[in-house]
């Protein structure tokens, strides 16, 4: 039997905050944890030739979808780029479905029509990932907007990219929402690159988002993004402005991919030891030390990891034995002629 002297020292002891407390934090780690086993299922699954075309994964940047998605309450709505599969499983979205999707099976969430850029789950507050830079952005607005209108308290956050800052869509909602003090939360994902190119290559300013939220009067937000628990402070913080009809927030996170922008790209363009470097600041592992100084022990966080890796495996497994999608589906859910029907 363990004694005082065996058990690890109280979080105020040790001068911890803990305001999050435990529950919430093994939330966070089993999030992440998810995330990054779903994902990396994805890279397999392409690697054997059941996931088709391109995707873009988020290992590495798991902190943010996790942080982001714990805070939101039910109801909140996001807004997610083609990098969208960690923010779709935060909020809740079976591993199997998002797994069948992109292997384009019918039991996908989109019964296998959408891919991986694509995802959307209006259950689960998912409103679309989107395949064109920025193009999101503005639809936020106009989904908080519409809460603004009706006085519901429902909160917008759109996710994006650093390279998204440098496009007319990211100055034109910033300032429609700053002017309109809209309900929306805009959370750029600075990993650094945009696509292939360093970001701090092609911007005035040396961070992107964060440096510009002056312009539209708002404070400037520049957080630890593979730090789980500074993002979900933060987007509390932000979700608590939104609902009391103080306007958006933009916060910029700090982050790094570990693989390539697409399954195409081998990341040769980074420096050497630049990935190794980012590596020891791995979001999971930092979580991991996190919640060792909180006195959860490593058998709690095995349990975890055992519990995820059966879920993820279940989900393969359903997927690889779901058909295709019937053909009787293809011209559904589609408009061709862009005439009265669809307007009316």
């Amino acid at each position: 039997m363990a004694t005082a002297k065996d058990r690890a020292p109280a979080p105020a002891a040790l001068g911890l905050n803990d305001d999050i407390g435990e529950e919430k934090r093994l939330a966070l780690y089993r999030s992440q944890i998810r995330l990054r086993e779903a994902e990396q299922r994805a890279y397999d699954l392409f690697l054997q030739n059941l996931v088709k075309g391109t995707s873009h994964l988020s290992l590495g940047q798991e902190a943010i979808a996790a942080g982001f998605a714990e805070a939101m309450q039910k109801g909140d709505l996001s807004f997610c780029t083609y990098r969208g599969h960690a923010h779709t499983l935060a909020r809740g979205v079976p591993v199997e479905k998002v797994l069948g999707e992109l292997m384009q099976r019918d039991n996908g969430l989109m019964r296998g029509k959408g891919g991986s850029m694509h995802l959307t789950s209006e259950e689960h507050g998912v409103m679309g990932s989107y395949a064109i830079i920025g193009a999101h952005l503005p639809i936020a607005c106009g989904a908080a907007w519409r809460a603004q209108y009706k006085g519901h308290k429902d909160v917008s956050v759109c996710f994006f990219g650093d390279g998204t800052t440098n496009i007319g869509a990211f100055h034109e909602a910033l300032n429609f929402a700053a002017v309109w003090k809209l309900p929306v939360v805009f959370v750029c994902e600075n990993n650094l690159y945009m696509e292939y190119t360093p970001i701090a290559d092609v911007t005035a300013v040396p961070q992107p988002a964060a440096d510009r939220a002056s312009a539209y009067g708002l404070e400037r937000i520049l957080i630890d993004g593979n730090d789980a628990d500074v993002v979900y402070r933060t987007a509390q913080k932000a979700f608590a402005k939104a609902r009391a009809g103080e306007g958006p927030s933009l916060i910029e996170c700090i982050t790094y991919r570990h693989s390539g922008h697409s399954r195409a790209d081998p990341g040769k363009y980074r420096p050497e030891g630049e990935l190794e470097k980012w590596k020891e600041r791995d979001p999971i592992k930092i979580y991991r030390e996190r919640l060792k100084q909180f006195g959860i022990s490593e058998d709690q966080m095995s349990d975890i990891d055992t519990e995820v890796r059966k879920e993820v495996d279940d989900a393969t497994e359903a997927c690889k034995a779901a058909p295709i999608p019937p053909v009787d589906i293809l011209t559904t859910d589609v408009y061709a002629d862009g005439g009265w029907a669809w307007r009316n």
